[in-house]
């Protein structure tokens, strides 16, 4: 009786957990989808997130918004920016995260890497409280630049100054790598809670500059292209090092891997893609600012090897990892992202026909920038009427002037989604930074 009851109790234990994968959320810092070899890049040794790729499903039209803040706020509260974004390096106190909504599933959470919301450019109310990581919805965190910025914290890379769980820690000893301090951080976690749900969210340090050596590069005096290509290839490492663990605890099975990056990749830095050379756009509008991978892989579930034409932005990850957890969205908040977990499961899914992106960065040095757009795949419509063919004309340089019928479809279309937002909440030019006065 006693075993038999012990057998019941082990089915039902694991049906449930079945039923709520863990979710691990990985967002890789400054790089656009050119820099993965999987999407045709050929700069850069990434054969981790390629085999992820190779085994699971890839999104050829994922977007995220142009630089970090408001790619991350868009990201974690499933809304676009002009709904609750405020401040460069600022996450609005009180904002209901995926964090949050995970917790309520019933999920433990953490999150590791890059913080950099609590608002300390613009000395945000709180901006030196620690507890402010807790409050948007993580049990337990591992951070980078949480009330420490980079003038007093240090750089995020060699004896890097972490707040964890609270506590500042001050790694001092030669040798210690910030990256691996994190993602250490989170195979740990994984190993202690294991036999429930789980969602991680690692925001990345690498790839950001300063471009400096790695523990694997032969050269420690390494800067610049070549440096940033051996981030790449450690980057990468640090996946495989996380799938491997999941493997190793006998999870992946009940484990979805969602990898993304927060924008695109650096201006200096020049990649191979497909035969031609992709100047990195960090903070442009166009392609090489927004276009980013996103890769998933949940063994048994997602398609081997499918590659999806699917628009996604930043709005739909909250939805998706949501009903995967079985969590509910509230009922009093005005969310914009699409769930795209039926497409996770090989299913049709709920198409969008457009996105659309408020990009207000409030960052004194892309104040030119500040602007609306709606986009399919290949075309593109701005706010003052900029209209662009991606496919002929990647880097936005002449827009169309003679439209054709099939293109005054899109358009009305695309003009449509826009005269949607602008009257719900139109824009506010008051709120662009005002050009610095020349001395």
């Amino acid at each position: 009786m006693i075993k038999i009851f012990c057998s019941i109790f082990f089915l039902l234990s694991f049906s449930a957990l079945a039923e709520k994968p863990n979710v691990i959320l990985i967002m890789i810092d400054d790089m656009g989808y050119e820099c993965v070899g999987t999407y045709g890049g050929t700069s850069y040794k990434t054969p981790q997130m390629d085999k992820l790729a190779a085994e699971g499903l890839k999104f050829n039209y994922a977007y995220s918004t142009p630089i970090c803040t408001t790619s991350r706020v868009q990201l974690m509260t499933g809304k676009y920016n002009f709904r609750n974004y405020r401040e460069f390096g600022y996450l609005k106190n009180g904002e209901t995260t995926f964090g949050h909504l995970m917790q309520q599933a019933g999920y433990k959470t953490m999150i590791a890497g890059k913080w950099q919301l609590n608002g300390h450019y613009s000395k945000e109310e709180r901006w030196q409280d620690p507890s402010k990581v807790t409050e948007f919805g993580f049990d337990e965190h591992c951070l980078w630049q949480v009330t420490l910025d980079k003038r007093v914290g240090g750089e995020r890379f060699w004896t890097p100054t972490i707040e964890q769980n609270g506590k500042t820690i001050k790694h001092s000893e030669k040798g210690k790598y910030g990256p691996d301090i994190f993602t250490d951080y989170i195979c740990n976690f994984m190993e202690r809670e294991k036999e429930k749900p789980f969602f991680v969210y690692y925001p990345m340090v690498l790839v950001h500059d300063p471009f400096i050596s790695t523990p694997d590069s032969d050269d420690m005096a390494i800067k610049g292209q070549a440096a940033f290509a051996d981030m790449m290839t450690y980057c990468d490492k640090m996946i495989g090092k996380i799938r491997a663990k999941t493997e190793a605890l006998g999870i992946a099975k009940n484990t979805l891997i969602l990898i993304t990056g927060d924008n695109g990749t650096h201006v200096s830095i020049n990649s191979m893609m497909n035969g031609r050379k992709v100047k990195g756009g960090k903070a442009k509008t166009t392609e090489a600012g927004t276009h980013v991978p996103l890769i998933a892989y949940w063994q048994g579930v997602t398609p081997i090897g499918k590659e999806l034409d699917d628009l996604v932005d930043f709005t739909d990850v909250l939805p998706t990892i949501i009903e995967a957890g079985k969590g509910s969205l509230p009922k009093d908040q005005k969310y914009d992202g699409v769930s795209f977990l039926p497409q996770l499961k090989g299913q049709t899914g709920k198409k969008r026909d457009w996105i659309f992106c408020h990009y207000q960065p409030r960052w004194g040095r892309f104040d030119k920038v500040s602007t609306r757009w709606t986009q399919t795949q290949r075309y593109k419509l701005y706010q003052d009427g900029r209209f662009y063919d991606l496919k002929n004309d990647v880097l936005e340089q002449s827009p169309i002037k003679n439209i054709n019928a099939d293109q005054k479809i899109v358009k009305a279309k695309l003009q449509a989604a826009l005269n949607k937002y602008e009257q719900e909440s139109p824009y506010d030019k008051s709120r662009d930074p005002k050009p610095k006065k020349k001395k």
